[in-house]
């Protein structure tokens, strides 16, 4: 089992940054695929980024050039840096682990970004 909790979000203005952290512990994290994923309202939850046990890193078209995945073994924790943020990203943030390119085995509980003026 893992459990996961994310921290960061909050109100941006469009153009601003934030940085969303999601803390891991229970299990080993570091044999984990970590990913980002967002659900707007009224939409469908969306894989954002990924990060493998490796490091390599892939990301959504809509985030890429803006967004950065990373990760810290040693601090059992996944970063998602986000700039130059647009209204449309105004959703639920979610981190998840698993073990593939869309890691969906374990689920955070949520942190919500808002991009407005």
């Amino acid at each position: 089992q893992v459990q996961l909790v994310e921290s960061g979000g909050g109100l941006v203005q469009p153009g601003g940054s934030l940085r969303l952290s999601c803390a891991a512990s229970g299990s080993i994290f570091s044999i984990y695929a970590m990913g980002w994923y967002r659900q707007a309202p009224g939409k469908q939850r969306e894989l954002v980024a990924t990060i493998t046990t490796g490091g390599s890193t892939k990301y959504a078209d809509s985030v890429k050039g803006r967004f950065t995945i990373s990760r810290d073994n040693a601090k059992n924790t996944v970063y998602l840096q986000m700039n130059s943020l647009k209204p449309d990203g105004t959703a639920a943030y979610y981190c998840a682990s698993g073990t593939s390119w869309t890691p969906r085995d374990f689920w955070g509980q949520g942190t919500q970004v808002t991009v407005s003026s």
